[in-house]
This record gives structure tokens, C-alpha cells and sequence, in this order.
């Protein structure tokens, strides 16, 4: 992935993005365990698309479950693909497993 969406290796790195942020924030949480590896993969072109897309208006963080578990916590991640738009730290709506590019951007601009 390039460097147009931050890839946190642990809790602090996530809330130094999150403290930064003067745009909303699309966190991605991912999963490594084999059934979650499926359709993580499958979002991953569409989360780069994502951030070129909406360059300037939001900034992506992929986020990995294990390694960012309090977030994981405080925005009820519950499993992987899970996404959460995050506006001023507090999160704003959240969806999980799966989505299509369309759906995703959907999901975003409805929100933006």
C-alpha cells in the first residue's frame, strides 16, 4: 500500500493519526486468521481507491486487529473486514464485512 493511507502498527501510532486528523477518518480494520484473509483482500483495491478518491477529504488508516486492539475496543470492531468513519475522534457509523466499491462509496458520501 502507499503512503496515502496510514498503516498504524500499534494503538499509539492510530490515535497520533486520529489526534492530526483535521478531516474525517476512514479506519479499515483487517484481519490475518484465515477466515477473515478472504475478504480482506478483496476490499484492499477498493480501500486504495478510496483514498485516492477522497484525497483531501478524508484520511484512510489500515488498522491491523491485533495490532491495534484499543481501538478494536472502542469502536466495537467485531470482526474483519470492519470499517468506521471517525469524525473528531468519535465514531459516526460503522459497517462490516464485505462491501462492493459502489456500496463503500455510498457509505462514504452519505457521511461526507
Amino acid at each position: 500500500m502507499a503512503s496515502r493511507i496510514h498503516q498504524p502498527r500499534e494503538d499509539a501510532e492510530f490515535e497520533f493519526v486520529l489526534a492530526r486528523a483535521d478531516v474525517p477518518v476512514l479506519a479499515y480494520f483487517y484481519g490475518v486468521w484465515p477466515k477473515a484473509v478472504a475478504a480482506c483482500k478483496e476490499m484492499e483495491p477498493l480501500v486504495r481507491e478510496v483514498a485516492d478518491a477522497y484525497r483531501g477529504r478524508l484520511i484512510v488508516v489500515r488498522a491491523d486487529i491485533a495490532r491495534c486492539p484499543g481501538p478494536v475496543r472502542r469502536y466495537g470492531v467485531t470482526g474483519a473486514p470492519f470499517f468506521v468513519l471517525i469524525d473528531r475522534g468519535e465514531a459516526t457509523t460503522a459497517g462490516s464485512g464485505p462491501m462492493t466499491g459502489a456500496a463503500l462509496g455510498e457509505f462514504l458520501d452519505a457521511r461526507l
